[in-house]
């Protein structure tokens, strides 16, 4: 049935006229339903995005609707004819329900600029932190301030500039927050705290920081999660912080990349990065941007660059690249340097080396021996898997001796 409105489209429409996010539906429908509680928001996510078709649910879909299942059933039909999916936004993927909703009576004591001057500094001196101090070592601390923050925000009362600035305190503390505990291996949790930080950021106003924090869960999922999901996020992020300035537009670009090549999209993740390379070349000293970008530079964009042609096997333009920039890396941020030596690796047995892959592999593993990483962890383990198909030459064999892969 050609130019009804598609199944996902109806369900996305519905569900925001009656101003519920895709959690709120998925458990209406699991109420509706009357069981265990089987749905949750990937489903609605998929529906939405016509990846899946709900036959299953459309009697309890209309339940909750109040519409009639025929209705439903039409737009189903439509569903079968080409029809591009409604594009993501931001608010898509905000948590359920307000996770910063303040108490219903505020009696905490009043707070000013100079209290969230602190909160921010603390934030920094975390970040920081990550840069030499990992994962597993740094967890419990972030959780603490992320949980203090939180109490403040809510039990506290202050102007409104003061609220919407602790706000934006709580979401940059929440964007460090989530990469720790994923880098502790805490992937639930690491959502839990990205999706409060964007409510924060939302609710802030701050398209930049929202980008931030989306893409770097979508980042996450990327790597443990469904790559297409992720490319929804990441895009999602980019395309509402147009305006962002030159090193978080380029930032979230390369997250952009990053998801399209974890879903085998080859061409669109090349524009992407090509999209990145060009975003960070408008970046001039002096420029004002969040603190928080510090970190993003051409050699990192080139990292990612890097990193995009190893896991498209194209060996010849990755090896130059982490090359380039390993031979510059700052030997103090031992996790970096240990993921990007994981990298070469992997290129260097693309290349047909694994001599080179086996010693790189070896200097990566000792180094990372002590840092309390679960990043590093898996990484290792890729490493060791991929040079099992090398376990006949003599450098490759030593190493695999001493460290077997697993899993």
């Amino acid at each position: 049935m050609a130019g009804g409105e598609p199944i996902g489209a109806l369900i996305r429409r519905l569900r925001q006229e009656r101003g519920w996010s895709q959690s709120d539906l998925a458990r209406k429908l699991n109420d509706a339903a009357g069981g265990t509680p089987t749905l949750d928001r990937q489903h609605v996510y998929r529906w939405e995005t016509g990846r899946r078709t709900p036959r299953d649910w459309l009697p309890f879909l209309a339940a909750v609707f109040r519409v009639d299942v025929e209705v439903l059933e039409r737009a189903t039909a439509a569903g079968k004819v080409a029809t591009p999916a409604p594009t993501p936004t931001v608010a898509d993927f905000l948590p359920e329900g307000d996770p910063l909703a303040p108490l219903a009576v505020r009696e905490g004591r009043r707070i000013g600029a100079s209290t969230v001057a602190d909160l921010n500094s603390r934030v920094h001196g975390l970040r920081l932190a990550d840069d030499v101090v990992y994962g597993r070592d740094l967890i419990g601390r972030a959780v603490r301030e992320l949980r203090s923050a939180v109490t403040l925000y809510r039990e506290s009362t202050f102007t409104d500039d003061t609220g919407r600035q602790l706000l934006q305190a709580i979401g940059e503390l929440a964007q460090i927050a989530g990469w720790i505990a994923s880098d502790a291996g805490q992937h639930e949790d690491a959502e839990r705290i990205y999706r409060l930080g964007l409510s924060a950021a939302h609710q802030a106003g701050d398209i930049t920081l929202a980008g931030n924090l989306l893409g770097s869960l979508a980042y996450q999922v990327s790597n443990v999660g469904d790559p297409l999901e992720a490319v929804a996020m990441a895009r999602a992020a980019a395309d509402e912080a147009t305006d962002a300035p030159p090193r978080a537009r380029a930032l979230y670009l390369d997250r952009v990349a990053w998801a399209h090549t974890q879903a085998g999209q080859q061409q669109p993740a090349m524009r992407a990065l090509g999209e990145a390379g060009e975003a960070i070349t408008a970046h001039t000293p002096g420029t004002e941007e969040p603190g928080y970008l510090y970190w993003v530079s051409p050699e990192e964009l080139h990292v990612m660059e890097a990193r995009v042609y190893t896991e498209l096997h194209r060996p010849l333009r990755a090896v130059p690249l982490l090359n380039d920039v390993l031979d510059r890396y700052d030997a103090s941020h031992a996790r970096e340097l240990a993921l990007y030596l994981s990298w070469l690796a992997m290129a260097l047995a693309d290349a047909n080396e694994p001599e080179g892959a086996a010693a790189t592999a070896d200097r990566m593993i000792r180094m990372s021996a002590d840092v309390a990483s679960d990043r590093t962890d898996g990484r290792a383990q890729v490493v060791l898997k991929r040079l099992t198909d090398f376990r006949d030459v003599p450098e490759v064999a030593t190493l695999l001796a001493e460290f077997p892969a697993t899993g």
